[in-house]
């Protein structure tokens, strides 16, 4: 389990009440769960069942039709998709994007936009200031690669590589910012089963030596299961279950979800 004590402290993520209408669509029906600092959540459901959705809430790709969204505390709603990254804010996406004609320490690199502070006459003119901040970040992009494995890939162009390894430095990207919660879409698709473990000790090893708060969406069940603290599971846009993976999986409701008929 996750070592953050949720009663003696505010979760990092609360969502509350969440609805979302596509014209006369329900997509999301009033979804609501606390995702305490230290944990990691996995989001899972059928197809259809409201994930993406609410993922892209999160991430502010969507605005919700009604209710709220928290963040330490403060509302995010209010806050456009390209200034969620500055209050701790990262993701990854489902397609890997990728540059790929840079190398993974350049790529890896553009992720930590949400930590400059310079602008641009200052980065015209080549200021001091502004070389000292791209040497730093320089040099916690090479430690954090060599954190993830990707030491021997530091200098390689991304072009080429399997798809395992792109997810990597797209993770690594997403780090950079250095975010207190990092949403995960979709990080086992294409993986095959030695990938899919190396995935699973990697999630732990960001939230246990990193310190970083995780939600995933997902489908893998077996990755969820073996990884996450709590899971919430969504069907028809409703929150249907909420608890550990050993509550979830012996849930009636989850049962019939997934199998299409009374357990």
């Amino acid at each position: 389990m996750g070592r953050a004590n949720g009663a003696a402290h505010p979760p990092l993520l609360e969502v509350k009440s969440v609805a979302v209408r596509f014209g006369g669509i329900v997509a999301l029906a009033g979804v609501s769960f606390d995702l305490p600092r230290g944990q990691i959540l996995g989001l899972i459901g059928p197809n259809g069942a409201g994930k993406t959705t609410l993922f892209n809430c999160l991430s502010r790709l969507y605005q919700p039709s009604a209710g709220d969204i928290l963040f330490e505390g403060a509302s995010i709603l209010a806050r456009p998709a390209h200034r969620i990254a500055e209050i701790g804010i990262g993701r990854t996406f489902q397609n890997v994007a990728l540059f790929d004609r840079l190398t993974v320490l350049q790529n890896v690199m553009i992720g930590a936009h949400a930590r400059g502070r310079s602008d641009y006459l200052s980065d015209a003119l080549g200021l001091p200031s502004v070389t000292a901040r791209d040497a730093e970040l320089r040099q916690d992009a090479i430690k954090l690669l060599a954190d993830l494995g990707l030491a021997a890939e530091t200098h390689l162009p991304v072009d080429g590589f399997p798809f395992g390894t792109r997810k990597r430095v797209e993770l690594a990207r997403a780090l950079m910012g250095r975010p207190k919660l990092i949403l995960l879409d979709e990080p086992a698709g294409g993986l095959n089963h030695d990938e899919l473990g190396d995935l699973a000790r990697l999630i732990r090893h960001i939230r246990d030596e990193r310190g970083v708060t995780v939600l995933l969406v997902e489908h893998h069940m077996s990755l969820v299961m073996s990884i996450s603290d709590t899971v919430v599971v969504l069907n028809f846009g409703e929150k249907i279950a909420e608890g550990s993976p050993a509550e979830v999986q012996a849930n009636p409701q989850v049962i019939q979800a997934y199998l299409g008929a009374p357990a």
